[in-house]
């Protein structure tokens, strides 16, 4: 996988886990983070949810060759 690939994993996984913990147990770990409470914004905090939304649309748009290269590594190691 390339570094931007990566990257961008993380930062959904990130978003993932932020949004499941808004809905569990209404924490925002975004806006603690940056010293704030549970729905409050500054610039930091919406650069990080920039970054996690484009992070998104990069990943759904890899997601077919992302797969692939995955199903075509286990094809060679089997062969």
């Amino acid at each position: 996988m390339r570094k931007l690939d990566v990257a961008a994993l993380i930062l959904v996984i990130v978003g993932a886990l932020n949004w499941g913990l808004v809905a569990l147990a209404e924490f925002d770990l975004v806006a603690k983070i940056f010293g704030m409470e549970f729905g409050e914004t500054n610039a930091a905090s919406r650069v990080v949810y920039g970054l996690v939304g484009l992070s998104g649309v990069w990943v759904a748009a890899r997601a077919t060759t992302l797969l692939g290269s995955r199903q075509d590594q286990r094809a060679h190691a089997i062969a």
